[in-house]
């Protein structure tokens, strides 16, 4: 057996807007950060509706100043049995 974690995709978006306030940053500010045209992908991440790509989830961190790993949140772990 083992474990595979399980993003919770709410709460790390929970996380995210968290972070950005604690910041004193906008989305606006960050849609201008990753030059996207429009500030959807942004909502999404807040939402849960969508995660971040790795080199966004990268970016994030480096504009936060936190680890990966303090933005996503893990809530639980998935068993699997090792197939032979």
């Amino acid at each position: 057996m083992f474990n595979i974690p399980i993003i919770d995709m709410v709460k790390t978006g929970q996380n995210i807007i968290e972070l950005r306030k604690q910041n004193g940053l906008t989305v606006k500010d960050l849609q201008e950060m990753f030059g996207f045209t429009t500030p959807q992908a942004i909502y999404k991440w807040q939402q849960g509706s969508a995660l971040p790509t790795i080199d966004n989830l990268v970016v994030l961190a480096a504009i936060f100043q936190v680890s990966v790993d303090d933005i996503l949140v893990i809530e639980r772990d998935l068993q699997m049995s090792k197939s032979a």
